[in-house]
């Protein structure tokens, strides 16, 4: 008896396991964790229940006729008995039988809640004790859909598509994968799109590229850099493998483009397929990318900006550390049934983060960095920016009124640890960047850019606390160093910093210290966005601090899809005006503006409105 309730107890713990195990899992955060802890968990509860099944018998029910019937783990119902007349045993055993199975019954019907809540077999009704068992069975069957159909079934060896990268007032950059050898060689063309207004333009279509051979080496891949283009126009391409899109160049620095007032382009990170877990959807669809689409017609915006973890090589489950185990992340997301929403009419520029190698990552160069390196040049770099130095992985370039610096916060670091947060040996970008980005803050911008937007896959503000190791604040000394070069911009110039990385959102202030030589015109503002389509935390880990100088201007955690559009008004007059718009889930549901300060220096008290 005391063995059974101890096994009992331990199909109750076991099924509870499987069931919150898979629903975290599968809901909110499918980390490497859970899924070796759910099969331990689903492995003693099979065992248990099987032994808990046999020692209280499988049905009540189902007793054979003139058998002991138990209704409890008392005496048998039908115990020994006085002799009686015919008669009067009849009425007996008919009242036994009634009582015996109005018992029964009500047994049965209480048992039925425990039954399905605590996954333990029911001795009144074998359909109910099976009914249990499925539930922990296919949350089971679900973890597994989640971690091997896609990698096993849709490797995408054969997905063929094309995108436009960096886009440029007279060049645009075309990405290509092709695979199959029927459709070489590849020819590429493009026209001038016929002008609304009824302008006379070129319409007649121009070769560009051809590729003759493609193969593993490049992944199938192959980049077409599309030259010699018009500022603010409008352009289609085609691929003689029946692929096509749109693209429209950016104005000359610092003007906007005929009829527009503003640049607009998108902000956000973080993308997992499937994600919250549905098993209906195809294995590879993107919730976040339906979010996205619905708003690109409406917002118009000339690029995105992707922040980093465009795959999660280690999530849920590492497969691999060899180039095609990366490479196969990078093909799902193109492989996607979502993609073409997104990227038909919308130009993707990218830096890389942590997952697209491991987490957390800070080992330089050394494996698996080579491996993750690979499809990030093929797939991202090689229609990216021009990058600062020849063969660096950190960009700069200039659209409109803004000018843009993306750092490489993965490649260059040194180790979180052992190193003190405030050490002057710790570095986030390496010498060589840092002087870079540096020169970038310090250089004087063209007539009518307002706006230095800085790019980091990881958040500037030390005011996220958790995993805080793996941010700007375990490297306080060089930002120090970056902050007070952002504060020291010319006068008249906005600094924002764009990140990602913290599957939340949080727009923050940093304000010159009080008394110091800097206006508070100055302010640096950081927006946070991210994921794009993965989970976000159950629990707040931004929290500002008195004292540290980091100003909370708005936080928002929850959701599962979040990205930003910011509107960039500038390239007349004296003031730039920034606008950033926050969409969760597919509502907008906050906003930003921010004006840039006076272009004649003053005290704090004279520039106080622009703080």
């Amino acid at each position: 008896m005391h063995m059974e309730s101890a096994v009992a107890v331990l199909t109750v713990l076991s099924s509870t396991a499987i069931r919150v195990g898979a629903y975290i899992f599968l809901r909110w955060i499918p980390g490497h964790h859970a899924p070796p802890l759910i099969l331990l968990s689903a492995a003693l509860y099979i065992s248990s229940f099987l032994y808990v099944g046999r020692s209280r018998g499988w049905s009540a029910t189902a007793a054979p006729h003139g058998s002991p019937r138990h209704v409890s783990h008392g005496e048998p119902v039908d115990a020994p008995r006085a002799a009686t007349t015919p008669k009067q045993s009849g009425e007996k055993r008919n009242e036994v039988r009634f009582a015996r199975e109005v018992k029964v019954k009500q047994e049965k019907d209480s048992w039925v809640g425990w039954t399905l809540l605590s996954g333990l077999p029911n001795p009144a009704s074998l359909r109910w004790t099976i009914a249990t068992a499925c539930i922990n069975v296919i949350l089971c069957l679900f973890v597994a859909d989640m971690l091997y159909r896609a990698p096993m079934l849709y490797p995408s060896h054969e997905v063929s598509f094309s995108r436009v990268g960096y886009v440029s007032h007279s060049s645009a950059n075309l990405l290509i994968r092709e695979p199959d050898s029927e459709q070489l060689p590849i020819f590429v063309s493009y026209r001038n799109v016929p002008d609304p207004s009824g302008a006379s333009v070129d319409e007649s279509w121009k070769a560009v590229g051809k590729a003759y051979w493609l193969s593993n080496e490049t992944d199938h891949t192959f980049t077409v850099a599309i030259k010699g283009l018009q500022p603010s126009a409008r352009y289609q391409y085609a691929v003689s493998n029946n692929q096509s899109g749109y693209f429209t160049t950016a104005p000359a620095a610092g003007h906007n483009s005929p009829g527009s007032d503003k640049l607009t382009f998108l902000t956000s990170s973080c993308i997992k397929p499937r994600f919250p877990y549905n098993p209906l959807p195809h294995p590879l669809s993107m919730p976040g990318f339906r979010h996205l689409a619905k708003w690109i017609p409406t917002l118009k915006a000339s690029f995105m900006l992707f922040l980093g973890d465009f795959i999660y090589i280690d999530v849920p489950r590492r497969m691999g550390s060899d180039p095609e185990t990366y490479r196969r992340e990078y093909r799902q997301v193109y492989a996607s049934p979502d993609w073409p929403s997104v990227s038909h009419d919308l130009p993707w520029i990218h830096v890389m983060d942590d997952h697209e190698i491991a987490n957390d990552w800070d080992g330089n160069t050394t494996a698996p960095y080579p491996a993750a390196a690979d499809p990030w040049h093929l797939y991202h770099t090689s229609v990216n920016p021009p990058p600062v130095r020849p063969g660096e992985s950190y960009f700069q370039f200039t659209q409109g009124p803004a000018s843009f610096f993306l750092m490489d916060t993965r490649r260059y670091r040194s180790p979180s640890q052992p190193l003190s947060a405030n050490s002057s040996e710790k570095s986030m970008l390496g010498r060589e960047q840092l002087s870079d980005l540096l020169t970038f803050l310090s250089r004087r911008e063209p007539e009518g850019v307002k706006w230095k937007f800085v790019i980091s896959s990881i958040p500037f503000t030390r005011n996220w606390r958790f995993g805080s190791t793996d941010t700007w604040a375990n490297y306080l000394h060089e930002r120090q160093i970056i902050l007070e070069a952002m504060w020291s911009v010319s006068p008249g110039i906005g600094i924002v910093v764009l990140s990602g990385d913290r599957h939340e959102f949080a727009a923050t202030a940093f304000p010159p210290p009080e008394d110091s030589r800097w206006p508070v015109s100055a302010t640096v503002h950081e927006f946070s966005t991210s994921p794009l389509s993965m989970f976000y935390l159950p629990f707040r880990t931004y929290e500002e601090r008195e004292g540290e100088g980091e100003v909370c201007v708005k936080y928002v955690p929850d959701g599962n899809s979040k990205f930003g559009a910011v509107e960039v008004m500038g390239g007349k007059g004296d003031q730039g005006v920034m606008r950033f718009r926050l969409f969760v889930d597919g509502e907008e549901v906050w906003d930003h503006v921010l004006t840039t300060g006076p272009t004649v220096i003053g005290g704090r008290g004279s520039d106080a409105v622009w703080g």
